[in-house]
Formats: structure tokens, C-alpha cells, sequence
């Protein structure tokens, strides 16, 4: 019984100990990236005014809140594409004259599905009284189609780099074991700052160019 119970034990110990030994791979990082161009933009806008009381600076604010929103909607610009971002009322003391001031600044994030509308709304909403444009970011509608599209790009470029790998040492790159999507900024918008402005000459004010959509993974290859 006990030479049968020592077999078994031996036994167990050499499989464990053959499972346990790595089998030959290689790991390859495969990137892919499809260029696209924009067809939206997000306005990174916001309304500042300074005055002697809280109220005034608050009354001054919402006023032109409201007249750019109305804009926006009269535009066509839907709701669900104006967000306030943010809402602040701020004191400032001035220690040396005592004199005290107040400032409000609002936020209004605002996508544009219509490039080709974006220097008349500017302009529009420079009548309506905004004062100040923090950003603009180029986006697409199409992101997760490009996304899936740049994941196959990756895939093959992992693939094509395991075999260029294992050509050079004799040998063959087997099937994928493993794949790992690396936590990347696949999206590469345009972005920039810049005080509001009021262009009157009529030129165009924005170059969308292209942007790129980006996959990384991390794919483990047998090695035959």
C-alpha cells in the first residue's frame, strides 16, 4: 500500500512539474492606426463677467446664458449637444484699497455635428455675448466603427512581426495563445487654447486636417 501511495505521489510531482514548464512563445506588441477625417467639434466655450456684488455678476452671466442657448437651439443645435460644464461665483479682496470685487464664470461645452456651420455659429455666438472660448476638440461619429477597424491592424502587425521574429530563427510562429489591449489614448483629437476673438475678415478660422484613431496589443504567439 505504501510503495502505491509513493508511485502516485511520484507520478503527480512529474506532471505538475511538466505542466510547470513554460512552452516556447514569443510576445509581440501590434499596433494599428486608421486616419480619419473629423466631423464634429466640441466648443470648449465660457461666459466671465467681474463686478461690484455677487448679484450683478450673476445677473450679467445668466443673461447671456440664456441668449446663447436660444442662439444655439435657433441653429438647430439640439440639447443634448449644450452642457454646462461648471458654475462659479468668486470673491476677490483687494487688501491694500479694501476694495472687493466679485467674478462669475460659467462653462458651456458645445458639439457642432456640422463643421461647415462652425465660423457662423462662432460668430453668433459672439453677438450673443460670450466672451471666451478655452478649446476646441475634433471629434468623429465613426469611432467605434475606425476603433474596430485599427484593432484588426493591430492583430495583423503582431502576427506579421512574430513571423519576421521567428523566420529569422528558423523557425514558425504558431497560433495566438494570448492578446492583451493595451490601455492606450486611441483617440487623437486636435486640441487647442485661445482667448475669444471676433473674426470680421471672413476667413476660416479652424483647419480640421485628420486625426488618428490608435490600437495597441500585446499578442503571445506559440513558437514552433
Amino acid at each position: 500500500m505504501k510503495k502505491f501511495l509513493l508511485l502516485i505521489a511520484i507520478f503527480g510531482y512529474s506532471v505538475g512539474f511538466a505542466q510547470d514548464q513554460p512552452f516556447p512563445s514569443i510576445s509581440v506588441l501590434g499596433t494599428g492606426t486608421v486616419n480619419v477625417v473629423p466631423d464634429k467639434v466640441l466648443i470648449k466655450s465660457r461666459i466671465e463677467h467681474t463686478g461690484k456684488t455677487a448679484a450683478e455678476v450673476k445677473r450679467k452671466n445668466d443673461k447671456v446664458v440664456d441668449q446663447v442657448i436660444k442662439y444655439l437651439k435657433s441653429q438647430g443645435v439640439v440639447s443634448k449637444h449644450i452642457q454646462t460644464e461648471y458654475i462659479r461665483l468668486n470673491k476677490e479682496v483687494n487688501y491694500n484699497t479694501q476694495d472687493t470685487m466679485y467674478s462669475a464664470n460659467q462653462a458651456i461645452s458645445i458639439e457642432l455635428t456640422n463643421l461647415k456651420a462652425y465660423e457662423k455659429i462662432m460668430s453668433g455666438l459672439l453677438d450673443s455675448g460670450l466672451n471666451r472660448i478655452d478649446g476646441i476638440e475634433f471629434m468623429t461619429s465613426k469611432k467605434d466603427q475606425l476603433q474596430s477597424e485599427a484593432r484588426k491592424k493591430a492583430v495583423l502587425d503582431a502576427k506579421m512581426k512574430a513571423e519576421e521574429y521567428a523566420s529569422a530563427l528558423g523557425q514558425k510562429a504558431g497560433k495566438a495563445i494570448h492578446i492583451n489591449e493595451m490601455q492606450t489614448d486611441n483617440y487623437q483629437p486636435v486640441y487647442r487654447m485661445m482667448e475669444m476673438k471676433a473674426d470680421t475678415s471672413g476667413q476660416q478660422s479652424i483647419a480640421p486636417g485628420e486625426m488618428e484613431v490608435t490600437v495597441k496589443v500585446n499578442v503571445d504567439f506559440q513558437l514552433n
